[in-house]
């Protein structure tokens, strides 16, 4: 397994992860063969594995090659979850969001109108621009704002500005149903990466916190030469005093890479009985993958307000 995203339901929480078979062979076919798997816990250490919540659409569907990372959220009464999903007639080179519903959490049914998400070519990079082999639009983390009420959406994006290596954005949508979305100017200002992978926004310490992910190799040359050190995969962490920005990036990973478990990619904050805890799976260790969820990790504020993940 590895991106996941949580649901709180009563006293449990409920877990959505990609998943695919070991029996692949390779862990770089995996992204060609994912589905969405689901499990349910009392304290996020044990888990209990349900039906999976969704696979890849019939033949000649948007979502017929592979589905990939969404989120969830309750409105007026159901559960709504967005998810990627990329297509066989365009090789999986096109990223899309679709919805599906549900009235448990477990048995989940595909809108009628998907995708419902697509990128904005004002604001957006596409397919066959020559900047970048895939169009980005994926990952997206839902949340309902208090100022206006409304359902919103950060995205996996890359601009149409900058340069190649440095457009990397967290897209933006809003909706009041979340079937009809206005897709709106990017959140964040390219510059600093390639992708910013798997978000997540938290209110956390006095300020707007948003955690994503990237690898090394997908820090910009114009980051790596005004920090001056070499580019590090992991979780990181966006900070803003208010929600429209300007965001600044951490330097470095919120966590370092843990013993044989390797890089910890896709963190997420979770409350674990009412303390902030973080969450990621382990990703690659010795060139090898992992594929593993790690238990909550206690974190730390530094001495700028910012925190760190300690790893016992």
């Amino acid at each position: 397994m590895w991106d996941f995203w949580f649901v709180r339901n009563g006293g449990d929480d409920h877990i959505f992860y990609l998943q695919a078979p070991r029996a692949l062979g390779r862990p770089e076919l995996r992204h060609r063969n994912a589905t969405i798997g689901h499990a349910v816990s009392s304290n996020c250490r044990e888990w209990y594995v349900l039906p999976d919540a969704i696979h890849p659409g019939t033949d000649s569907s948007w979502d017929d090659l592979a589905t990939w990372t969404g989120s969830a959220i309750g409105h007026e009464g159901r559960w709504y979850m967005l998810y990627t999903g990329v297509s066989r007639a365009d090789n999986g080179l096109v990223q899309r969001i679709g919805l599906a519903v549900s009235n448990d959490l477990v048995h989940w049914s595909k809108h009628v109108a998907n995708p419902v998400l697509e990128a904005d070519p004002r604001w957006y990079e596409v397919l066959g621009q020559g900047r970048h082999p895939h169009q980005a639009w994926r990952d997206p983390w839902l949340f309902r704002s208090e100022e206006d009420g409304l359902v919103h959406v950060l995205v996996t994006a890359r601009s149409r500005l900058g340069a190649p290596d440095g457009a990397g954005v967290l897209g933006h949508a809003c909706s009041r149903d979340l079937v009809n979305w206005d897709v709106l100017p990017p959140l964040t200002e390219p510059g600093d990466f390639a992708q910013l992978e798997v978000p997540q926004l938290v209110r956390f310490n006095g300020s707007y916190t948003i955690l994503f992910s990237c690898l090394a190799e997908d820090h910009s040359r114009r980051r790596l030469d005004r920090l001056g050190v070499a580019g590090r995969s992991g979780t990181f962490a966006l900070s803003s005093t208010q929600f429209s920005g300007p965001y600044v990036a951490s330097e470095a990973p919120v966590t370092a890479p843990v013993g044989e478990t390797g890089v910890l990619y896709a963190g997420k904050l979770v409350e674990v009985k009412g303390e902030w805890q973080f969450m990621a799976f382990c990703g690659v260790s010795d060139s090898d993958f992992v594929g593993e969820l790690t238990d909550p990790l206690p974190i730390a504020l530094t001495g700028n307000g910012q925190f760190v993940v300690g790893c016992e």
